[in-house]
């Protein structure tokens, strides 16, 4: 009888953003020690001949997969909406720094958790199905992604 577990990876990266024509203090450049966590589930490998016996998933497969897709992008790098009025500020800032991302969003944590989910949800082998997704922006405030209301 498989029974499903959830498994749960913590990450930690480093990121700044400005959220364009926002009517508040982050429509200046400012950055954040983020906390992402990352839940999965499935059924545990029942073959006992299988190295991975016992496995719902390789904790190293979901460590690569966040890691290519979020955290190596993200960590250390400035987010920046792409908009006309943002246009000269990019090229500037492209000229001297290689990790400035222009996404086509507002850079919100709530935004960000969103495409970060749908990221992971890619890349997740057969039979594992994300459950949620928590992106703490600073010690007491995050966003979450929860399969069950997608």
């Amino acid at each position: 009888m498989n029974k499903k577990i959830r498994l749960t990876k913590q990450f930690e990266f480093e990121m700044a953003h400005t959220l364009t024509g926002y009517d508040g203090s982050c429509r200046e450049i400012h950055g954040h020690s983020y906390k992402l966590f990352v839940t999965v589930a499935g059924c545990p490998d029942q073959n006992p001949d299988n190295p991975k016996f016992g496995m719902t998933l390789d904790f190293g497969i979901l460590k690569r997969v966040v890691n290519e897709h979020i955290i190596d992008r993200y960590d250390h790098s400035l987010v920046i909406r792409a908009t006309e009025h943002n246009h000269t500020l990019i090229d500037v800032l492209r000229g001297d720094f290689s990790k400035v991302q222009v996404v086509d969003y507002q850079p919100t944590c709530e935004n960000m958790v969103m495409r970060f989910a749908e990221s992971i949800m890619k890349e997740l082998p057969e039979g594992v199905e994300l459950i949620m997704v928590r992106l703490c922006e600073t010690a007491t405030s995050y966003a979450e992604w929860w399969a069950c209301d997608n």
